[in-house]
């Protein structure tokens, strides 16, 4: 597996892995997390624009996306019922999605992410027990639960390998 920044050419496969799984969260009891049209085009469009979004590739096919950037983030800023396990500059992972057609792709990708910084902050939603457990897996540690931009409560995550 590889991965690569994604370009405006990638732009119907990242639709299309998005729309897979929104239908796998919905089959999956987790219905409400993306519902029918997260993330929206234009949201896309701009991930792609800025430089944030990445494409996991196997055999020149891609097989994963996700946002990855380095710094802070808004939805980062204000944890309750817990608080983040250090204060140290951090990479954000949002909306990692999968084909499905090959095992291991969203590990591949959270663990590409956490080697660019060794400091990483992701949520999910209450209801996507399978990332929960993902992550739970791969050594994130629930902090405590953030508010998205739309007010909706997460579950946030940390992982670190930076000793404080």
């Amino acid at each position: 597996m590889h991965i690569r920044k994604a370009t405006m050419d990638d732009f119907h496969n990242i639709l299309s892995i998005y729309e897979h799984a929104r239908s796998f969260m919905a089959a999956h009891g987790n219905p409400t997390q993306w519902g029918t049209y997260y993330p929206p085009s234009d949201m896309i469009h701009e991930d792609i624009s800025k430089g944030f979004s990445y494409v996991c590739e196997n055999n020149g096919k891609i097989i994963a996306v996700f946002y990855y950037r380095f710094g802070e983030d808004e939805t980062y800023q204000n944890i309750f019922k817990g608080q983040w396990s250090n204060d140290n500059p951090y990479g954000v992972v949002h909306r990692l999605a999968s084909t499905g057609t090959v095992k291991g792709a969203a590990t591949y990708c959270l663990n590409w992410a956490f080697e660019q910084c060794h400091n990483l902050r992701i949520d999910t939603h209450d209801d996507n027990v399978i990332m929960q457990n993902l992550l739970t897996k791969l050594g994130f540690k629930k902090c405590g639960r953030i508010k998205t931009d739309n007010g909706s409560e997460r579950i946030a995550y940390q992982k670190s390998g930076i000793v404080v």
